[in-house]
């Protein structure tokens, strides 16, 4: 419950908004990027980059379209997965009497794959190949329009909103005899090449910068202490199971 509390959005008939959340993405020792982001539940609502190019130090600036949301499969995905869980808890008569061992152990078990999944979510980012982040909507959500030399994703890993913006330089049709297009990470290293829309290109710098969210941070925490109370359930019921099974009388 405490988890899922912490993923709560409002019914459509509370009328309540979910609070925004304003969080300032940025790395120490350097200010080649730094990111103002507004969470709203699943939502990134805004996004504020200003991106230092470190050939000419030129500053670009780009933000979200006022008309524009990115939503974050990742928690939208988490909460589910904790709904589910509630819901299989939940879904009895409130008399409801097990009969069996065997039975509260089917139910944990149920449980536990879905806080395991809840919690992966959050700890395992999507693996993207390069062409994807390119033609991800997400590139069409900035306003000025992201530069065809700049590519940006966002994701959540652990308790961490992190935005990667990757700069690019083509490939000369003279250079491409090395050509070697990578396959999917979470975060591409510099001299990661693709090919988008005909053109061939590599990653010449990139830049990673992360905040925590705390509620996030408590959600994991809770995930924790809730698969080790179903665990210690289970343990339970099979040291019981056993000395029935095994009655001398």
């Amino acid at each position: 419950q405490e988890a899922s509390h912490r993923f709560a959005l409002p019914s459509s008939g509370s009328g309540a908004a979910v609070k925004q959340e304003n969080f300032v993405l940025s790395t120490s020792g350097t200010d080649q990027v730094k990111g103002v982001m507004t969470l709203q539940g699943d939502a990134l609502c805004q996004a504020d980059v200003n991106l230092k190019m470190p050939r000419n130090n030129q500053l670009l600036h780009f933000a979200f379209r006022e008309d524009k949301q990115w939503k974050l499969q990742q928690i939208q995905d988490a909460r589910n997965h904790v709904n589910q869980a509630i819901y299989l808890l939940m879904n009895r008569d409130v008399n409801y009497q097990f009969k069996t061992g065997l039975e509260v152990l089917k139910l944990m078990d149920a449980v536990m794959l879905q806080l395991s999944r809840a919690r992966n979510r959050l700890t395992t980012p999507a693996t993207l190949t390069l062409p994807e982040i390119a033609s991800s909507g997400l590139t069409k959500m900035f306003t000025p329009t992201l530069p065809p030399d700049i590519l940006v994703n966002f994701y959540i890993n652990l308790n961490k909103l992190c935005l990667t913006v990757y700069q690019l330089h083509v490939l000369q049709p003279s250079t491409t005899k090395n050509f070697k297009p990578a396959g999917g990470s979470v975060l591409h290293n510099p001299g990661a090449m693709f090919e988008f829309g005909s053109q061939r290109y590599e990653v010449s710098h990139v830049h990673k910068v992360e905040c925590v969210v705390p509620w996030l941070n408590d959600a994991l925490v809770f995930f924790t202490v809730s698969l080790q109370l179903c665990q210690q359930l289970k343990d339970k019921i099979s040291v019981f199971s056993s000395y029935w099974n095994y009655r001398p009388y």
